[in-house]
Protein backbone atom coordinates (compact mmCIF):
# COMPACT_ATOMS: atom_id res chain seq x y z
CA UNK A 1 0.00 0.00 0.00
CA UNK A 2 1.64 3.11 -0.73
CA UNK A 3 2.14 5.37 1.82
CA UNK A 4 0.97 9.25 1.82
CA UNK A 5 2.46 12.48 3.31
CA UNK A 6 1.36 15.93 4.28
CA UNK A 7 4.44 17.70 2.57
CA UNK A 8 3.98 20.62 5.20
CA UNK A 9 4.04 18.29 8.09
CA UNK A 10 6.22 15.60 6.89
CA UNK A 11 8.47 16.55 4.90
CA UNK A 12 11.26 18.29 7.99
CA UNK A 13 10.97 15.14 9.50
CA UNK A 14 11.36 13.16 6.06
CA UNK A 15 14.60 15.40 5.54
CA UNK A 16 16.31 15.67 8.54
CA UNK A 17 16.23 11.73 8.93
CA UNK A 18 17.81 11.40 5.29
CA UNK A 19 20.70 14.14 6.33
CA UNK A 20 20.81 13.66 9.90
CA UNK A 21 24.57 12.46 9.77
CA UNK A 22 25.26 15.75 7.55
CA UNK A 23 23.49 17.36 10.55
CA UNK A 24 25.32 15.67 13.07
CA UNK A 25 28.80 16.78 11.51
CA UNK A 26 28.03 20.34 11.03
CA UNK A 27 26.90 20.72 14.14
CA UNK A 28 30.11 18.93 15.48
CA UNK A 29 32.52 21.24 13.14
CA UNK A 30 30.35 24.90 13.69
CA UNK A 31 33.22 26.55 15.50
CA UNK A 32 35.96 27.94 13.30
CA UNK A 33 37.23 30.61 13.62
CA UNK A 34 39.55 32.24 16.53
CA UNK A 35 40.20 35.11 18.35
CA UNK A 36 43.04 35.91 20.69
CA UNK A 37 42.27 38.71 23.49
CA UNK A 38 44.66 40.39 25.90
CA UNK A 39 43.52 41.09 29.46
CA UNK A 40 45.33 42.39 32.66
CA UNK A 41 45.37 40.30 35.34
CA UNK A 42 42.80 43.31 36.85
CA UNK A 43 40.44 42.66 34.43
CA UNK A 44 37.78 40.86 34.02
CA UNK A 45 35.55 38.55 30.91
CA UNK A 46 31.61 37.66 31.91
CA UNK A 47 29.65 36.16 29.92
CA UNK A 48 25.43 35.89 30.16
CA UNK A 49 22.66 34.91 27.85
CA UNK A 50 19.12 34.58 27.48
CA UNK A 51 17.31 37.74 29.07
CA UNK A 52 14.65 37.29 26.80
CA UNK A 53 13.54 41.00 26.78
CA UNK A 54 10.04 41.69 25.79
CA UNK A 55 8.79 38.58 27.08
CA UNK A 56 6.14 37.81 27.97
CA UNK A 57 5.26 41.14 26.80
CA UNK A 58 7.67 44.78 27.06
CA UNK A 59 5.54 45.89 30.22
CA UNK A 60 6.59 42.36 32.41
CA UNK A 61 10.37 42.14 30.60
CA UNK A 62 10.82 45.96 32.38
CA UNK A 63 11.95 44.53 35.86
CA UNK A 64 14.30 42.39 34.68
CA UNK A 65 15.46 45.09 31.91
CA UNK A 66 16.21 46.89 35.10
CA UNK A 67 17.54 44.18 36.79
CA UNK A 68 20.34 43.63 33.77
CA UNK A 69 20.81 47.24 34.02
CA UNK A 70 22.40 47.24 37.37
CA UNK A 71 24.19 44.09 36.59
CA UNK A 72 26.23 45.83 34.04
CA UNK A 73 27.03 48.76 36.19
CA UNK A 74 28.50 46.53 39.00
CA UNK A 75 30.78 45.10 36.59
CA UNK A 76 31.57 48.03 34.47
CA UNK A 77 34.33 48.88 37.20
CA UNK A 78 36.66 45.39 36.28
CA UNK A 79 35.38 44.12 33.19
CA UNK A 80 37.12 44.50 29.48
CA UNK A 81 35.04 41.83 27.74
CA UNK A 82 30.93 41.30 28.21
CA UNK A 83 30.36 38.45 26.18
CA UNK A 84 26.23 38.18 25.61
CA UNK A 85 25.39 34.52 24.59
CA UNK A 86 22.24 35.22 22.28
CA UNK A 87 18.75 35.11 23.15
CA UNK A 88 19.01 38.62 24.35
CA UNK A 89 16.02 39.72 23.04
CA UNK A 90 12.49 37.73 23.04
CA UNK A 91 12.17 38.59 19.49
CA UNK A 92 14.94 41.04 17.08
CA UNK A 93 14.65 41.84 13.71
CA UNK A 94 15.41 44.48 11.77
CA UNK A 95 14.17 46.43 9.06
CA UNK A 96 15.92 49.18 6.52
CA UNK A 97 14.60 51.68 9.06
CA UNK A 98 13.43 50.32 12.09
CA UNK A 99 14.24 48.38 14.95
CA UNK A 100 11.92 46.63 17.46
CA UNK A 101 10.70 48.91 20.00
CA UNK A 102 11.85 48.73 23.97
CA UNK A 103 14.78 48.10 25.78
CA UNK A 104 16.00 51.82 25.53
CA UNK A 105 17.59 51.25 28.84
CA UNK A 106 19.87 48.41 27.99
CA UNK A 107 20.53 49.72 24.55
CA UNK A 108 21.13 52.69 25.97
CA UNK A 109 23.65 51.15 28.89
CA UNK A 110 25.75 48.88 25.98
CA UNK A 111 26.55 52.18 24.16
CA UNK A 112 28.26 53.37 27.35
CA UNK A 113 29.85 50.28 28.26
CA UNK A 114 31.79 50.48 24.68
CA UNK A 115 32.24 54.30 25.00
CA UNK A 116 34.34 53.04 28.48
CA UNK A 117 36.33 50.98 25.87
CA UNK A 118 34.41 48.08 27.01
CA UNK A 119 34.26 45.10 24.34
CA UNK A 120 31.06 43.68 23.51
CA UNK A 121 30.65 40.41 21.66
CA UNK A 122 27.32 39.37 20.89
CA UNK A 123 26.14 35.97 19.27
CA UNK A 124 23.19 35.61 18.23
CA UNK A 125 20.66 33.15 19.12
CA UNK A 126 17.57 31.21 17.66
CA UNK A 127 15.40 34.66 18.87
CA UNK A 128 17.32 37.01 18.05
CA UNK A 129 18.98 35.71 14.54
CA UNK A 130 18.01 38.77 12.61
CA UNK A 131 20.31 41.38 13.38
CA UNK A 132 21.85 43.10 10.05
CA UNK A 133 24.02 45.68 10.72
CA UNK A 134 22.23 47.78 13.74
CA UNK A 135 24.04 46.26 16.69
CA UNK A 136 27.48 46.76 15.04
CA UNK A 137 26.79 49.71 13.41
CA UNK A 138 24.76 52.52 15.93
CA UNK A 139 25.76 50.27 19.50
CA UNK A 140 29.75 49.43 18.44
CA UNK A 141 28.98 45.67 19.40
CA UNK A 142 30.89 42.64 17.29
CA UNK A 143 28.47 39.89 16.16
CA UNK A 144 28.90 36.33 15.58
CA UNK A 145 26.92 34.31 14.18
CA UNK A 146 28.34 30.98 15.21
CA UNK A 147 30.38 29.59 18.20
CA UNK A 148 33.79 30.67 18.08
CA UNK A 149 37.11 29.75 19.71
CA UNK A 150 38.73 32.72 21.81
CA UNK A 151 42.32 32.40 23.75
CA UNK A 152 42.39 34.14 27.21
CA UNK A 153 45.40 33.89 29.26
CA UNK A 154 46.16 30.81 27.65
CA UNK A 155 42.81 29.47 28.19
CA UNK A 156 40.92 28.44 24.98
CA UNK A 157 36.84 28.63 25.19
CA UNK A 158 34.90 27.65 23.04
CA UNK A 159 32.23 30.57 23.19
CA UNK A 160 28.18 30.61 21.26
CA UNK A 161 24.48 30.73 21.89
CA UNK A 162 24.00 26.40 21.98
CA UNK A 163 20.98 25.88 19.61
CA UNK A 164 21.47 23.07 17.09
CA UNK A 165 24.75 21.92 18.84
CA UNK A 166 25.10 18.02 19.08
CA UNK A 167 23.36 15.18 18.04
CA UNK A 168 19.13 15.00 17.63
CA UNK A 169 17.19 18.20 17.38
CA UNK A 170 17.36 17.40 13.44
CA UNK A 171 13.69 19.05 13.53
CA UNK A 172 15.36 22.53 14.72
CA UNK A 173 18.27 21.86 12.86
CA UNK A 174 16.06 21.93 9.52
CA UNK A 175 14.25 25.01 10.85
CA UNK A 176 17.02 26.96 11.74
CA UNK A 177 18.67 26.07 7.77
CA UNK A 178 15.42 28.02 6.52
CA UNK A 179 14.82 30.95 8.79
CA UNK A 180 18.80 31.70 8.37
CA UNK A 181 18.62 31.66 4.60
CA UNK A 182 18.38 34.80 3.40
CA UNK A 183 15.46 34.49 0.45
CA UNK A 184 13.22 33.70 3.60
CA UNK A 185 14.67 36.80 5.58
CA UNK A 186 13.59 38.55 2.71
CA UNK A 187 9.96 37.32 2.46
CA UNK A 188 9.67 38.18 5.84
CA UNK A 189 11.22 41.74 5.40
CA UNK A 190 8.26 42.05 2.75
CA UNK A 191 5.34 41.63 5.30
CA UNK A 192 4.18 45.13 7.39
CA UNK A 193 6.23 44.84 10.54
CA UNK A 194 2.39 45.22 12.58
CA UNK A 195 1.93 42.06 10.95
CA UNK A 196 5.18 40.11 11.11
CA UNK A 197 6.70 41.07 14.40
CA UNK A 198 2.66 40.27 15.67
CA UNK A 199 3.33 36.57 14.16
CA UNK A 200 7.45 36.47 15.81
CA UNK A 201 6.06 37.33 19.12
CA UNK A 202 2.98 34.29 18.78
CA UNK A 203 5.61 31.49 17.63
CA UNK A 204 7.74 32.81 20.40
CA UNK A 205 4.69 32.78 23.13
CA UNK A 206 3.63 29.55 21.87
CA UNK A 207 7.17 27.77 21.88
CA UNK A 208 7.76 29.03 25.28
CA UNK A 209 4.41 27.16 26.89
CA UNK A 210 4.88 24.06 24.92
CA UNK A 211 8.44 23.55 26.62
CA UNK A 212 7.55 20.50 28.84
CA UNK A 213 8.67 20.82 32.62
CA UNK A 214 10.89 17.64 32.11
CA UNK A 215 12.71 19.33 29.95
CA UNK A 216 14.06 22.14 31.71
CA UNK A 217 14.91 20.70 34.87
CA UNK A 218 18.62 18.64 35.05
CA UNK A 219 19.13 15.09 35.74
CA UNK A 220 22.10 13.55 34.62
CA UNK A 221 24.88 14.87 32.41
CA UNK A 222 24.11 12.09 30.03
CA UNK A 223 20.90 13.50 29.14
CA UNK A 224 22.60 17.04 28.41
CA UNK A 225 22.55 17.58 24.71
CA UNK A 226 25.14 20.49 25.36
CA UNK A 227 27.61 18.69 27.70
CA UNK A 228 27.15 15.90 25.07
CA UNK A 229 28.37 17.75 22.13
CA UNK A 230 31.40 19.02 24.36
CA UNK A 231 32.36 15.46 24.62
CA UNK A 232 32.12 14.45 21.37
CA UNK A 233 33.85 18.08 20.02
CA UNK A 234 36.49 16.95 22.46
CA UNK A 235 37.39 13.58 21.02
CA UNK A 236 38.26 15.28 17.38
CA UNK A 237 39.48 18.45 18.06
CA UNK A 238 42.57 20.22 20.23
CA UNK A 239 41.59 20.60 23.73
CA UNK A 240 39.49 23.16 25.10
CA UNK A 241 39.55 24.79 28.56
CA UNK A 242 36.01 25.99 28.66
CA UNK A 243 32.84 25.66 26.75
CA UNK A 244 30.95 28.57 27.58
CA UNK A 245 27.11 28.10 26.18
CA UNK A 246 23.96 29.37 26.48
CA UNK A 247 20.62 28.51 25.32
CA UNK A 248 19.48 25.34 28.12
CA UNK A 249 18.42 28.66 30.43
CA UNK A 250 19.83 26.09 33.44
CA UNK A 251 22.98 26.96 34.80
CA UNK A 252 25.49 24.48 34.27
CA UNK A 253 29.60 23.94 35.63
CA UNK A 254 30.21 20.18 34.85
CA UNK A 255 33.40 18.36 34.45
CA UNK A 256 34.04 17.35 31.07
CA UNK A 257 37.82 15.24 30.32
CA UNK A 258 40.80 16.39 31.78
CA UNK A 259 40.45 20.03 32.71
CA UNK A 260 38.06 21.26 30.38
CA UNK A 261 34.50 21.85 32.19
CA UNK A 262 31.20 23.02 30.26
CA UNK A 263 29.45 26.07 31.92
CA UNK A 264 25.55 27.25 30.78
CA UNK A 265 24.86 30.61 31.28
CA UNK A 266 21.36 29.72 32.50
CA UNK A 267 18.96 32.55 32.39
CA UNK A 268 17.73 36.05 33.51
CA UNK A 269 13.75 34.72 33.66
CA UNK A 270 14.70 32.90 37.05
CA UNK A 271 18.45 32.90 37.74
CA UNK A 272 19.90 36.19 36.80
CA UNK A 273 22.89 33.96 36.36
CA UNK A 274 26.45 34.74 34.82
CA UNK A 275 29.69 33.57 34.36
CA UNK A 276 32.92 35.52 35.31
CA UNK A 277 36.52 34.44 33.62
CA UNK A 278 38.97 36.22 36.07
CA UNK A 279 43.16 34.90 35.84
CA UNK A 280 42.84 31.74 33.99
CA UNK A 281 39.89 30.53 36.43
CA UNK A 282 35.79 30.16 35.47
CA UNK A 283 33.29 30.70 38.33
CA UNK A 284 29.33 30.72 37.59
CA UNK A 285 26.98 33.17 39.32
CA UNK A 286 23.50 32.09 40.53
CA UNK A 287 22.08 36.12 41.54
CA UNK A 288 18.42 34.45 42.82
Amino acid sequence: MLQRYNFFFDFPSIFVHQYSSFFRTFATAMATQQFELSLLPHENVYFASDFHLGAPSQADSFAREQRIVQWLDTIAADAKYIFLLGDVFDFWFEYRYLVPKGHVLFLGKLVELRLKGIEIHYFTGNHDAWTFGYLEQVLGLTVHRQPCLFTIQNKTLLIGHGDGLGKGDNGYKFFKLIYTNIAFQWLFAVVSPRLSFKIAHYLSKNSRSKQPQKEIAFTHPENEMLYLYCQDYLQTHDSVDFFVLGHRHYPLDLPLVGQSRYINTGDWLKYDSYAKFSNGTMSLIIGR
